[in-house]
């Protein structure tokens, strides 16, 4: 079974790093960071995966993945 999360890329800082940060809202402290936003987001697969793994393993619900909001044009 495949769940796609939305994630949420921000530009860190210099101040804190530089780079990118990747956050998954609908799974709380699920994040990671790359030098690119694409990094970060390839990154942030793999925090999702863990993050399910350890829910599973410590009998804790997983939320299912917010519906994608609506585009236009």
């Amino acid at each position: 079974m495949k769940l796609e999360y939305s994630v949420r890329i921000e530009r860190l800082a210099e101040s804190d790093g530089g780079g990118y940060l990747a956050i998954v809202p609908d799974l709380p402290g699920c994040m990671s960071d790359g030098e690119t936003p694409e990094q970060a987001l390839q990154n942030v697969q793999e925090a999702i995966a863990s993050w399910i793994e350890a829910a599973k393993a410590w009998k804790q619900e997983v939320p299912k993945p917010s519906p994608p909001l609506a585009r236009t044009g």
